[in-house]
């Protein structure tokens, strides 16, 4: 039930967002893990935010998760964390 309300969550994030017609199944499939990666580290609604502006900076063609690719992308990472709040 928790996952499934995130991933309302996400959705409404993504019809929320200029990233409308990006949203996929395979976009919720990565923002719901990376939700799951960095619970407890925010508020839930700061870590969606979070995870869906990195989705959005990710490749549509990218392998990683997000809590992969952010390592090594960290000018993505710092602004992602501004634009959810992240303290």
């Amino acid at each position: 039930m928790r996952l499934a309300t995130v991933a309302v969550a996400v959705l409404s994030c993504f019809f929320a967002s200029k990233a409308l017609l990006a949203a996929t199944a395979d976009d919720v499939k990565w923002v719901n893990q990376c939700v799951k990666d960095n619970k407890g580290e925010a508020k839930e609604e700061v870590v969606l935010k979070y995870c869906t502006c990195m989705n959005n900076k990710m490749s549509d063609n990218e392998t990683q998760s997000i809590t992969q690719w952010e390592k090594v992308h960290v000018t993505e990472r710092r602004a992602c964390d501004r634009e959810a709040g992240w303290k």
